[in-house]
């Protein structure tokens, strides 16, 4: 196990168990509209660089998400919250806070939904992130 600093989260992770787990998962299989907008941002790497420098570090594909939502409109996009599984543990006992960032929020929590996880390996910890995106399909976000 490795330790890291995830937006002031502690963290001791396994590389090998997450890189292995991530070299057998689909991309993210939701087909709404807002998914596919991600999607198509993710798989162009067209992400903040504070989200693509750890999933980068972890081996991650960034189109590879664990779980994505839309949250609401913006004025300069949509903003998603999207997360990343990743084997191993937080070892600090931070809470969730909202960290003044120009490119939005990143923290390590538990995501409770599984649907994009199956099979991970415990123990595991979700790396979170709140981004505003553009919108870049060719139809409207309401559509």
């Amino acid at each position: 196990m490795e330790r890291y600093n995830f937006f002031g989260f502690e963290v001791e992770l396994d590389k090998t168990a997450t890189q292995n787990w991530y070299a057998q998962a689909n991309e993210w299989g939701c087909t709404c509209g807002h998914c596919r907008n991600f999607l198509a941002l993710a798989q162009k790497k067209n992400l903040p660089d504070a989200a693509l420098a750890p999933l980068q570090m972890l081996g991650i594909p960034p189109e590879k998400a664990t779980y994505v939502c839309q949250l609401y409109p913006d004025d300069d996009g949509q903003c998603y919250q999207f997360s990343y599984r990743i084997a191993g543990r937080i070892l600090n006992d931070r809470r969730a806070e909202e960290l003044p960032c120009s490119w939005g929020e990143g923290r390590c929590g538990h995501e409770s939904y599984p649907y994009g996880a199956p099979g991970f390996p415990d123990p595991h910890f979700d790396l979170e992130f709140y981004l505003v995106l553009p919108w870049v399909l060719e139809e409207s976000a309401e559509g």
